[in-house]
């Protein structure tokens, strides 16, 4: 069945169940594929019973004159449903039971000791951070793609900023609801490098459908490299343009909802841009990162995503491309 499901677009994916990436994901496939046996296997049972009675009908011509009640026919009959409810009360146990042994072995892990990255789920994008409590100050922020060390079980502890989300990575986990006000929790492990898709599974509002993020798992050498990279403050301009681009950034709306460490701009409305350059993706998944799409977002984002809390930012052209030259260095 695996074999011949990698011919259908989409299975070998970097969103699908059917294609896990953790020994979570993989239980939540087994019991899937349990489901969808029984039920297809019970489907097609029905539909030759159907057929057949359809067919033998047929053959036996005009409806009988009178009808007639055959104690042998009416026993067996008897027979035929009780078993049929039997085996369906039988196949209903085994459904129950596959999903609490999955729900157990997709628990077990969190016992575990874990990395904590705490998840804030906001209209429309979402919050990462990377706590510290032995150091404070070694905390940092990033958005809409959450890093792990492939083979460590990782704790996601979520919440909610604003309304209901729910953060689902399937080739990873489940759902989980991320609700205002509340913390919830997802213990998870991803067997090997790669990135994996997820995105907002409650809907939230105008631009749900582009509420998406990336779990980057890295090796532990490449995550420890890109850690220690997020923990330091932005790079200093080096170059007339991007020395103008960040007087820029300071000097309009931008410093007011963003942060971007080592300068003076601290807000915490909108993602910290601090290393945004390192980024795949900008506007939770909508846009590749790169000059033209970073360009357009700036200038008037809800050209792209109406809705978002992004206002639109017009300035002369060399202002937005020093803008962007200065923003394309944070690494």
């Amino acid at each position: 069945m695996i074999a011949m499901l990698t011919v259908v677009p989409g299975f070998p994916g970097p969103q699908t169940p059917l294609n896990p990436a953790g020994p979570q994901a993989l239980h939540i496939e087994h019991t899937l594929f349990l489901i969808f046996w029984i039920t297809s296997i019970v489907t097609a049972i029905v539909f030759a019973v159907l057929a057949f009675g359809v067919v033998r009908r047929h053959a036996k011509g005009a409806m009988p004159p009178a009808f007639e009640v055959d104690p042998e026919t009416e026993r067996r009959a008897t027979w035929v449903v009780g078993g049929a409810i039997g085996i369906t009360i039988l196949l209903l146990f085994v459904m129950m039971i596959s999903s609490f042994i999955t729900s157990h072995k997709t628990a077990v892990l969190a016992d575990s000791t874990a990395l904590t990255v705490n998840v804030y789920g906001h209209e429309w994008w979402w919050e990462v951070e990377y706590p510290n409590e032995a150091q404070p100050n070694q905390i940092f922020h990033t958005a809409n793609e959450i890093h792990v060390p492939a083979g460590t079980v990782v704790d996601i502890h979520g919440t909610s900023r604003d309304v209901i989300h729910s953060f689902w990575a399937p080739n990873i986990h489940g759902k989980k609801d991320l609700l205002p006000g509340y913390w919830n929790d997802l213990t998870f492990e991803v067997d090997q490098p790669g990135t994996w898709r997820g995105q907002c599974a409650e809907f939230c509002g105008l631009q749900h459908a582009h509420m998406a993020f990336s779990i980057v798992a890295q090796s532990h050498e490449d995550y420890d490299r890109w850690y220690l990279g997020q923990l330091k403050p932005a790079a200093e301009p080096q170059t007339p343009q991007t020395i103008h681009g960040r007087e820029v950034f300071l000097s309009h709306p931008c410093m007011m909802c963003h942060t971007i460490r080592g300068t003076t701009a601290g807000a915490t409305v909108g993602p910290d841009l601090t290393h945004i350059s390192s980024r795949s993706t900008i506007a939770a998944g909508t846009l590749i990162n790169n000059v033209g799409n970073l360009t357009g977002w700036i200038a008037n984002a809800q050209s792209i995503k109406p809705g978002c809390r992004m206002p639109p930012n017009p300035m002369p052209a060399n202002d937005l491309n020093d803008l962007v030259a200065y923003l394309e260095t944070l690494q």
